[in-house]
């Protein structure tokens, strides 16, 4: 069970101050985090990318990038990388210049992006919006798989046997599907035998295990060996000594989020309600002291078959000496719990879900 952290590196308002850190800053922060995310023993960071004015992180390469010489251990992943307006080869050059940064610690999350800024940036039709991703994916596997590469597509000029370099440390280069639930995008992970990370910031998280049932079917119809195929949540949380301390801490600027966004996507209001009922047992929530987040988490690995856990904090603007603390518990206390309790259930029960 590996358990990390993602962010997508907001420069949204202070709460209280309604101040905005810029975004130099809030880059160097996260610096910090993912340095001290590996001095604690996490196993992954992960970070978003976004092309808005609240976001920081328009290139994670180039932020993971200058963490992989001051950390020695863990893994650096996108977040996801928009794959779909992005240009899959300058994608694998920049993930494959990581990798040999950190010595074989990168990874690409790709995905379709639920934030769809990046189209207009670069120039595509969210039209193509489907025929984008399948065919720069398509690109993708095909430069981690041969130095040299032909390929011909519909939306990117035509490459006719020509070199692509640096060459990963990794053969080949970690390369995951990102989803937010499409069952449609499930299956195709599971057919193309890539691992799957599952962004569950919302309902039961229990609601997921059917999906990674559908994901691992596709993958053992097209002869994959499902049982190396790792499955990833992503999740909104927060950790301190006690409940309500974080829960307290978390939820200002997780309401302030929720309703910016849902005021662009025609969401109700997130209510402290809202946010108590999805820190209960059965909700999407993890917030809480260690052994609270460390039993959800517990309860996502045998109920749902997840094997990577993302813990996605900050959600907005928080004080970063919080985010820091919350990444130490979440290394030193709740992940040792996580990782006791998993080695001692598969032992007994062989970890099938």
């Amino acid at each position: 069970m590996e358990i990390g952290i993602s962010t997508f590196v907001e420069t949204s308002p202070d709460v209280e101050t309604g101040e905005v850190m810029s975004h130099a800053q809030r880059l160097r922060e996260v610096v910090e985090e993912i340095v001290l995310a590996d001095k604690v023993g996490l196993d992954v960071y992960g970070v978003g990318e976004h092309h808005r004015k609240d976001y920081a992180a328009s290139s994670p390469a180039v932020v993971l990038a200058a963490a992989a010489s001051q950390t020695a251990r863990i893994r650096l992943t996108s977040a996801v990388t928009v794959l779909s307006s992005a240009d899959p080869v300058r994608v694998f050059q920049d993930f494959a210049t990581l990798d040999g940064l950190s010595n074989g610690r990168a990874e690409i999350m790709a995905g379709r992006g639920s934030f769809i800024e990046s189209f207009p940036l670069f120039g595509y039709d969210l039209d193509d919006y489907n025929e984008l991703f399948d065919e720069k994916l398509e690109l993708l596997l095909k430069l981690r798989a041969s130095e040299k590469v032909t390929w011909r597509g519909g939306h990117r000029p035509a490459i006719q046997d020509l070199g692509v370099y640096p060459r990963p440390v990794q053969d080949p280069l970690p390369v995951w599907i990102g989803s937010g639930g499409n069952a449609e995008s499930v299956v195709r992970a599971g057919l193309l035998g890539l691992p799957l990370v599952l962004a569950i910031i919302g309902g039961s998280p229990l609601q997921f295990a059917p999906l990674v049932q559908l994901y691992k079917r596709a993958a053992a119809q097209a002869g994959h060996d499902v049982s190396k195929l790792p499955v990833a949540s992503h999740s909104h949380g927060f950790i301190a000594e006690t409940t309500e301390a974080a829960a307290d801490k978390f939820f200002p600027s997780t309401q302030q989020v929720m309703n910016m966004l849902g005021r662009e996507r025609g969401w109700g209001h997130y209510s402290r309600d809202s946010y108590d009922a999805a820190r209960g047992v059965e909700g999407a929530l993890y917030v809480g002291d260690p052994e609270t987040v460390a039993r959800k988490i517990i309860n996502l690995r045998k109920h749902v078959g997840i094997t990577r856990f993302f813990l996605h904090v900050p959600l907005g603007t928080m004080p970063h000496e919080d985010v820091m603390r919350a990444i130490e518990l979440l290394g030193t206390e709740v992940a040792p719990r996580v990782r006791e309790e998993i080695a001692r259930w598969e032992a007994e029960t062989g970890g099938n879900v």
